[in-house]
């Protein structure tokens, strides 16, 4: 079998043609599936952010409810010390014990009064964290139900269109076995040029079709005659004859 070197410019012309129709025929698939992947993608980050942000809240949560039992904790310990002082108390033998033992009796006091403002504000900081949290879950709950929902979608697509799909890119990738490495890179700068993907075009009713813009009809035997690839000169599309896409099927 011949190299890609050695083919005519007609059979080259034929060849990227061909390629260019199997190209266009995946494209169409990418954009039946058009943001899908992209908002999937999206979706799962958006998730997961969440679901971060969600388990900060419930270690916060976590943080704030064993600060609440260690100050329950200190309130106790400062009652029982009370009780053990105010018994104390009755059996002391002068002035210096009695204001000593009220000392601390007065300390255990601030120190419960205290405990009790922190208990306070803690459960009020508790309770906002809870609001958040609870918001945090609803987020998440609809946003998991779009996700679920785009993921089905998608799933769908791919299963319609994945045995089409390999085909397709089988005979993508022979296509490609039949150009040269010179020429298959000015298709794929040209293809990726362009939104639509389209690197090789006719001419249709005498303009490139493309971008649609006239082809002088010099320029039109000299496409047809086969003797050099020409492009548009307004868009740089490689131009073939309308006679060529209706050989193809197209």
């Amino acid at each position: 079998m011949a190299s890609a070197k050695d083919f005519s410019v007609g059979e080259k012309l034929v060849n990227l043609y061909r390629l260019q129709c199997v190209d266009s025929s995946i494209d169409q698939i990418e954009i039946l599936r058009g943001e899908l992947p992209m908002e999937v993608k999206d979706l799962e980050d958006e998730v997961q952010g969440l679901v971060n942000r969600q388990t900060r809240i419930e270690e916060e949560i976590n943080g704030i409810t064993e600060f609440i039992e260690d100050k329950k904790a200190a309130i106790k310990e400062s009652e029982a010390l009370l009780v053990k002082y105010e018994q104390q108390s009755e059996n002391v033998k002068n002035n210096r014990e009695f204001e000593a033992i009220n000392k601390e009796i007065e300390m255990q006091g601030l120190e419960i009064k205290l405990a009790e403002k922190h208990i306070r504000d803690a459960n009020e900081e508790l309770a906002e964290k809870i609001k958040v949290l609870d918001s945090a879950k609803k987020t998440i709950a609809t946003k998991d139900g779009v996700l679920t929902h785009k993921k089905g979608e998608l799933e769908k697509i791919i299963a319609d269109t994945e045995i089409e799909e390999k085909e397709l890119r089988t005979k993508s990738d022979a296509a490609r076995a039949h150009i040269d490495e010179r020429l298959l890179y000015s298709y794929d700068r040209i293809r990726n040029s362009y939104r639509n993907g389209l690197a090789v075009v006719t001419v249709e009713r005498d303009a490139c079709g493309g971008c649609f813009n006239s082809i002088p009809p010099q320029r039109q035997s000299e496409i047809r005659l086969h003797k050099k690839i020409i492009a548009c000169e307004n868009c740089g599309r490689i131009l073939v004859e309308d006679v060529l896409a209706e050989k193809e099927g197209k």
